[in-house]
Order: structure tokens, then sequence, then C-alpha cells
């Protein structure tokens, strides 16, 4: 815990106990607002992974620390190790300058500016051209706070206070600072990340929630949510399906399932599955703009199709949007056939070449209606490498998925009808493992 001034019940110091406890609540705090910083994300390019690489580094940060040792050491060695991005890459260099600033773990308010006036030289030293409204701009209006409260009160709190408020401040001015940020209306994605983390070590040792208030688009956007539940499936079925579509509940057991939604209501699904039960791996992802469609032309919306007989599978890809093939169908011109299309009269259909089904999903699950939803779909089949299990042993499927998975991987995608613990895959693996359970289905290991 925090240590307390017991005659002014002022908080001076976190030991490493409380830096610890900041960094799961930071983790959780950026996977929840993942998606919220990708939307952000229009500098250097609108690639929108900003959040994503910020989460992911806090991550690898994390689970250095939860090894134990020198948890301010652990928390720089994991993050350095584990950086992702320009994103990631500046929070590596704050959370070095933490552990190269402190004794113990130990942070004190003179501490705290010591480290953020080390981070701004570090982050100097390996940006070759800082750019001003970016997260260089808070990293620094972040410091010169924290310096200038420090010089009337060493009482950590109030610093951390004065931190905080200046660096969303900074945040919020970024737009004036950097044109491409003014015309998307949007402040510095890389920003609001430095903000949700001061914010957290705020509400860690004050005990009370992050403060909000950064800016964000005010366009409804449909994310795509994914989880680990573990509890009363059916109750959790009944709750979120009205909140989106191409749900897919892919169950490990009769309390435990993969689940999978695009909505435009996160935050409500996020609530009722907390509520209903326990949530772990929390994934938030933007999902690109679906094309509006004039009400005319309702009957010629285009078809992404696949060809298999009834049964598990074929009620699996239509819960992720794709059409069935029945003998005699007639493909159109906007029609888009994922599969190899032996036998079949495509007419002016588009094809997306694959050799599995575990492609097919991956392809799938990436369309869009628009420009550019085939070379997507085509790229993300591309990617993947898929191979099957010696057979269908828990075993045997672990040590293919050893074989698969290569430094720089993110997700191993597992099509079986066996039972497998997802949490295990995982933290063996070292990457997220999404498990679809599918009666009766040889297994399929893509990893992407």
């Amino acid at each position: 815990m925090a240590i307390v001034d017991l005659a002014t019940m002022a908080i001076n110091h976190i030991d490493a106990p409380t830096l610890h406890a900041w960094a799961k609540r930071s983790v959780a705090e950026l996977s929840l607002r993942r998606a919220e910083l990708n939307q952000l994300n229009v500098f250097p390019v609108p690639d929108a992974d900003t959040g994503s690489n910020m989460a992911h580094t806090m991550e690898a940060a994390l689970a250095e620390a939860d090894k134990g040792g020198d948890i301010a050491q652990a928390l720089a060695i994991g993050s350095v190790r584990g950086a992702r991005g320009n994103s990631g890459m500046v929070l590596s260099q704050v959370l070095r300058a933490v552990a190269d600033s402190t004794a113990d773990s130990l942070i004190d308010a003179q501490t705290l500016v010591n480290a953020l006036n080390l981070a701004v030289d570090l982050v100097d030293r390996a940006i070759s051209e800082p750019v001003e409204g970016t997260v260089v701009s808070v990293l620094k209006a972040a410091a010169e706070a924290a310096e200038k409260a420090a010089q009337h009160s060493d009482v950590l709190v109030e610093v951390l206070t004065a931190t905080c408020d200046e660096a969303a401040k900074a945040l919020a001015n970024t737009p004036s600072q950097l044109a491409v940020l003014r015309e998307a209306g949007v402040v510095d994605a890389g920003g609001a990340g430095l903000v949700i983390l001061l914010e957290c070590l705020l509400a860690e040792v004050t005990e009370a929630e992050p403060r909000e208030g950064i800016a964000i688009p005010e366009s409804v956007v449909e994310l795509e949510v994914v989880f680990y539940y573990h509890g009363d499936i059916d109750k959790l079925d009944a709750a979120i399906s009205p909140l989106g579509d191409s749900v897919v509940i892919a169950r490990a057991t009769e309390a435990e399932a993969n689940v999978h939604i695009h909505t435009s209501h996160a935050g409500e699904v996020i609530e009722k599955a907390f509520g209903l039960g326990e949530v772990t791996s929390l994934r938030l992802e933007v999902l690109p703009a679906k094309a509006q469609v004039p009400e005319k032309l309702v009957d010629d919306t285009p078809r992404v199709i696949v060809s298999t007989r009834d049964g598990e599978l074929a009620k699996l890809f239509r819960s992720i949007g794709a059409t069935i093939y029945t003998p005699g169908m007639t493909l159109g011109d906007d029609d888009i056939f994922v599969g190899t299309p032996r036998g079949i009269e495509l007419g002016g259909a588009e094809v997306v070449p694959v050799s599995s089904n575990v492609e097919a999903i991956a392809a799938i699950s990436v369309y869009a209606p628009g420009p550019g939803a085939v070379t997507a779909m085509v790229e993300v089949a591309r990617a993947m490498r898929v191979d099957k299990p010696s057979d269908e042993a828990v075993g045997a499927i672990l040590a293919c998925c050893h074989n698969l998975v290569r430094d720089g991987d993110e997700q191993l995608t597992i099509l079986t009808s066996l039972t497998l613990d997802t949490e295990q895959l995982t933290r063996q693996l070292g990457v997220e493992v999404i498990v679809v359970q599918v009666a009766g289905m040889r297994t399929e290991i893509g990893v992407e």
C-alpha cells in the first residue's frame, strides 16, 4: 500500500505493491479504452493502432512484473522488450525513467519530478525529430507541472494532481499545434494514452476512479468486442444478442466461452458481461465504417458466400455474417465467394481463395462493404499460417500450436470439437488464443 504521513494523512510515497497495482489498473484501463485511443490515431499515419500498441506494451510490462523482483525495474524491462509502435516505445521510456529514478520502487513527489524529467530526455533521444502536438508535448507539460508543483508542496497527491491537470490541458491543446489533428477534430492518441496512465496513478493513490475527459469524435462507432467469459452463458447470450450482430459464443464448457460481437453499444455489452459473470482477455477494436446501402438496393446487398455442408460449421459461418451456398444459387457481380469455387458458377462474383475453414473465418471477420473489401480479406487470409495436429488430442494440438507460433504473432485461432483451456493456452504460447468449438470438426489452427 502507499505510505501515509500520519500527521497530515497525506500520501507521500508509493511503494512496490502500489506500483504493481497501478500497472494492473493501467492494463485494465488501456484495454477498456483501446478502441477509443485507436479512433483518435491520425498521426503520423491513420493506422488506428495506438490504443492496441499501448495496451500491448503495458501488458508486456505487467507480465514481467508479475514474475517478482524489483517492480519498477521489471516494468521497465517488460515494456522495452514488448514495446509496440511509437506510442509503445514512448511508454517504455517513461517506465524506464521511473525505474532509473527510484530506489526499491519507492516514489515520492521529488522522485515523480525526476522520473518525468528523465522521461522527457529519454524520449527526446529516442525520437529523431520530435513533433509538437504529440505525446511529446503532453509529457513535457506533465514534467514541467510536476516540477512547479513540487516547489510548493512535497505531498505526492498534490503534485500528481497538478501533473494530471496540466497534462490534460496540454492534450486538449494538441489540435492547435498539429494541423492533421485539427482537421480530424481529435486530440493526439499517444498523448491521450499518457493522460490515462497518469490518471490511473492518481486514482491508485486516492483510491478513486480515473477521471475522464478525453475528447473523441462524436460519431457512432461500431466496435468488435471479444472476451473470455465464465458464468451463465445462456443468460449472457440473451443479454447481449440484441445489442449487436455477428455474435459468436464459442463454448469451451457449459460455463466458459469465447465471446465475439460487433456492436455500437460496447459499454452496455461489457457492463452486462461483468454483471453476469467473470470476464477476462477483454479486447475492443474499431471496425471499418460500413457503407450505407440505399433502401431501394436492399435486395442487391453484396453477400459473402461460403460453400459448406449444413451443420455446426454452417451455423458458425452464418453467425459471422456469411451466406451458405446452395445448389442453383445465382451469384451477383457484387457478391464475394470465399473458398475454392469447384463446380460453382461465379458469374461476376469475386473470389477470396482460402484453403481452410480457419482462413475463411479470418477473412469473413474483416469484411466491410465498400472498395477494398476483397483486397483486405485476401490479405488477412494470406497472412494466416495454418496447420492441423497429427491427431485429435490435446497434446497434439498444443505441439502443433508451438510449431506454428513465431515472434511477433498476435493471435492464434483454434477451430476444434475438443474442449480446451483458452487461458492456459494463452499463457503457454505467449499470444492471444481464441478457441472456436464446433461439434464434429477436425481441428484446424491458424496464427496471425
